[in-house]
């Protein structure tokens, strides 16, 4: 956005100076840009934060873990941190007696803002989870079930805050706790804990898919500055996936996350968690 006013101010004074920037954000949800640089490293990264809390499944029984990611309206962070989670812990094997095994690194419910459920109906599902294991793992967008919680503490009379633009204060909402407090009642929980990965992840070294992301991202914009071609760098889903200079006024945040896609069908597949479109 302070891009693209930049570019505009620029313009309307005549100045015949290009602006080109790359697209920074672990959430992926820029329009009309398939892939935003920095959002595999932050699943990459998150998978390998919990993979160390969910350890913590063995230390009492019948816990709740809660996992947050970042995602306010974009769930594709969440889905994918999930995605690598179990790539990174599905090939473990755990000797008898050690307290850990493949059940304890479960994920049993992933919830995000695209995604439409049932509280009472995913209660009753994890509650067998909860009795036949003794603890259920959580993965939550920030950004799941948040109209509906803003809505809740309105009517309780509480005053939400938020932002210039009318825009709820996510850091103020805390969603993990929410889904915390909500779970741990209906599953008897003795223990409940939220962890959020959001700082760690974001603030990970470039993993070797985005570096060649940035690499191509930064060529094409150099030779956009030299040929006088503002815009943001990125693959123009709207031009079958061209890696192009993508004109300002197209730019957009807020995407959602199609969750359509065969990959994240395998994921809740793996999980064991039926869905539909919110």
């Amino acid at each position: 956005a302070a891009a693209a006013d930049l570019a505009a101010c620029l313009g309307a004074h005549g100045y015949e100076l290009p602006v080109v920037c790359p697209p920074k954000t672990v959430d992926t949800d820029i329009v009309p840009i398939r892939q935003s640089l920095g959002a595999w490293t932050a699943a990459e990264y998150g998978a390998a934060f919990f993979d160390n809390v969910s350890n913590e499944q063995s230390a009492a029984p019948r816990t709740l873990v809660v996992h947050e990611v970042m995602g306010r309206h974009c769930g594709w962070l969440t889905a994918a941190t999930a995605q690598a989670y179990i790539k990174r812990t599905g090939g473990n094997d755990y000797p008898d007696g050690f307290m850990m095994n493949t059940q304890m690194k479960n994920i049993d419910g992933l919830y995000l803002p695209e995604i439409a459920f049932d509280l009472e109906s995913e209660a009753a599902r994890l509650k067998e989870i909860m009795d036949r294991s003794g603890f259920v793992t959580l993965f939550v967008s920030e950004g799941a079930c948040l109209d509906a919680i803003v809505a809740e503490r309105e009517a309780a009379g509480e005053t939400v805050k938020r932002d210039a633009f009318g825009h709820v204060k996510i850091d103020t909402i805390n969603v993990g706790g929410w889904f915390s407090k909500q779970f741990a009642a209906l599953l008897g929980a003795e223990r409940a804990m939220v962890q959020k990965s959001g700082y760690y992840a974001r603030s990970a070294p470039a993993n070797v898919d985005d570096l060649r992301l940035i690499h191509s991202m930064v060529d094409l914009a150099v030779e956009s500055a030299l040929n006088g071609v503002s815009g943001v760098t990125g693959h123009d889903e709207d031009q079958n996936g061209k890696l192009r200079t993508i004109e300002f006024p197209r730019i957009k945040g807020g995407k959602h996350f199609d969750i359509a896609q065969p990959w994240f069908d395998d994921v809740m597949k793996t999980i064991g968690q039926s869905y539909k479109h919110a």
